[in-house]
């Protein structure tokens, strides 16, 4: 029986929050495992997050959280203690309450990321890549594609300081990947990736320059919803082989429940 006075919570933490897919995966996987567990959606206007985070802190039954748009580096900042995949990018897409009622941070974007790519036969390393994003979740698949071995990172944001940042601590990392902050242009690359929320509404403007594509191109949407975005109908219909977000999203999922330890034994109620 799940849902009991016994279960562990876990959240889904966004704003909005209507998209996500996590409460869905996780809560059909604690049916099929029989566990007493819980993941729901949770919401709060940013102007509130401090006040919000404060109550999910004092709600002890709280064993995790997943954190979406816009709320990843807030809470890596509230955390006591991180992975390094959180620390290298001040951002967590991941948290998990310690024994002494604080937070451990990780993140898994640039993990499910770069194993979605595999799994799909997509080869990183040598490749020429535009990355549009570098926030919560593109800091770190700049960070993975570095260390997979990608030639050249062409980086763009709305927030050209932000990029220029993440461009000079990742090159410090991996000196090998050659790593500029320009424009959306995909011209020259082997590879474009979407790493911003844009195609998650219709109407939202396309991410990059379309017209640039090239049928030897591959493009990368790490929105889930829709499955299909407007960015990878248009490069479906210039001949590029695409790949949207929900691979990555299941290989985080398979990181995040070990992550969590959804099965620890002592929890088991039937």
């Amino acid at each position: 029986m799940r849902g009991t006075g016994k279960a562990d919570i876990f959240v889904m933490l966004a704003h909005p929050v209507g998209h996500a897919k996590s409460p869905g995966i996780f809560n059909e996987i604690f049916e099929q495992k029989g566990l007493d567990s819980l993941m729901v959606p949770l919401s709060c206007r940013p102007e509130d997050f401090d006040t919000f985070w404060a109550g999910i802190t004092a709600a002890e039954n709280i064993r995790g959280v997943i954190i979406s748009v816009p709320y990843k580096v807030p809470v890596y900042h509230k955390c006591a203690a991180a992975h390094d995949r959180a620390s290298r990018v001040q951002s967590a897409n991941s948290v998990r309450r310690q024994a002494d009622g604080s937070w451990y941070a990780d993140n898994f974007d640039g993990v499910g990321f770069i194993d979605g790519l595999k799994a799909g036969g997509h080869r990183i390393a040598g490749k020429r890549i535009l990355q549009v994003g570098a926030g919560g979740a593109g800091s770190s698949l700049t960070y993975c594609l570095a260390e997979e071995g990608a030639a050249e990172i062409r980086l763009t944001d709305v927030d050209r300081d932000r990029a220029q940042k993440l461009a000079v601590l990742v090159n410090k990392s991996f000196p090998n990947c050659r790593i500029e902050v320009g424009e959306a242009d995909p011209t020259g690359m082997d590879m474009a990736i979407n790493a911003t929320p844009s195609g998650l509404k219709a109407g939202d403007p396309l991410p990059m320059d379309v017209s640039k594509l090239t049928p030897d191109m591959t493009v990368v949407d790490i929105i889930m919803e829709p499955a299909e975005t407007a960015l990878l109908k248009a490069a479906k219909a210039i001949g590029c082989r695409i790949q949207p977000g929900r691979p990555m999203m299941d290989f985080q999922v398979e990181a995040m429940a070990a992550f969590f330890d959804i099965e620890r034994k002592d929890r088991r109620n039937g």
